[in-house]
């Protein structure tokens, strides 16, 4: 009796780690099921050559870390694209964070069209789809197709001078590295913009459940809406920040030019193992970037139960 007693009778912390179990579950047996069979095949594959056969199919040699050494020694552009494709992902990743969180509070606030406005900034997340993306690149296609008779002087005559307010910021005595950064930001408005769109929603979500006597103390107390947004807004949405950064670095890793480069290994060379190395790489340096930036943004989260 006294152990059924304890069974029902669990700590706060001990039924929030039950209740996790739960939510995690169905996920938790979709991997197991679905998922974790084609992990345990890809890490057999990029320890192997395989061949196909006329007569036998597929053929699979053990060789090692063949397939690795390989990667990064004797490719041509592996260790190149994989380099890259880490320095965009950091500097885009506090790019659609930051943004994400400034939009999320623009469309928090009420005014006129706040749907439609929400609507119009998770069409990036609907555009990114295959077919439509298909569609809009063959009609951009056309498009071009159809100005490119325009005049240089034409095409010309609207572009504004990068390096004029360069010399421009410059002379605010604005640190180049800071400069460099903005330029660079700017650049990429496009890519953080249409990598934005779940972010945005998940910040909303986490703006409207933040209480509202929260606000009204630091009111009373006499915080400016800067003060409010540091002491407040910030520590009760830094959950949600750990959120999307995971959900940004998997996004942006999954979509990027190392999986296009296997892609293109395995579709067009055939070479099943290699593709299946330059995976598993990808997969453990994701791994590894989202542990250590989890583990350095969990040490500053405060968690509101």
């Amino acid at each position: 009796m006294r152990r059924k007693n304890r069974i029902f009778h669990l700590s706060y912390e001990q039924k929030n780690a039950v209740r996790g179990l739960w939510f995690i579950l169905p996920w938790l047996i979709g991997f197991l099921v679905f998922y974790a069979g084609c992990l345990v095949q890809l890490g057999e594959f990029s320890l192997s050559r395989i061949g196909l056969d006329a007569a036998a199919g597929m053929t699979k040699e053990y060789i090692g870390f063949g397939n690795y050494i390989e990667a990064f020694t004797s490719h041509a552009t592996f260790k190149q694209t994989l380099a890259s494709s880490v320095i965009d992902m950091l500097i885009d990743l506090p790019m659609i964070i930051f943004f994400s969180l400034f939009v999320a509070m623009l469309l928090n606030r009420r005014f006129k069209g706040r749907a439609l406005v929400r609507a119009i900034f998770f069409l990036p997340i609907i555009l990114s789809a295959d077919a439509v993306g298909s569609a809009i690149t063959r009609a951009t296609e056309l498009v071009n197709a159809g100005v490119s008779s325009a005049s240089l002087e034409t095409a010309q005559a609207g572009t504004v001078s990068v390096a004029y307010y360069m010399d421009l910021f410059g002379d605010l005595a604005i640190p180049q590295s800071v400069l460099g950064y903005i330029v660079d930001a700017v650049n990429r408005i496009s890519s953080i913009i249409k990598g934005s769109g779940v972010q945005i929603i998940l910040f909303i979500a986490a703006l409207q459940s933040i209480p509202g006597s929260l606000y009204e103390v630091a009111r009373i107390e006499g915080a400016t809406g800067y003060e409010s947004f540091w002491k407040v807004t910030f520590p009760m949405v830094m959950p949600h920040i750990i959120t999307n950064t995971i959900y940004t670095v998997v996004d942006r890793f999954s979509s990027g030019e190392v999986i296009k480069l296997a892609t293109r290994t395995y579709k067009e060379l055939y070479n099943y193992g290699l593709s299946s190395a330059f995976s598993v790489v990808s997969t453990l340096i994701t791994i590894l970037i989202l542990g250590l930036i989890v583990y350095l943004l969990n040490r500053r989260t405060f968690y509101y139960n």
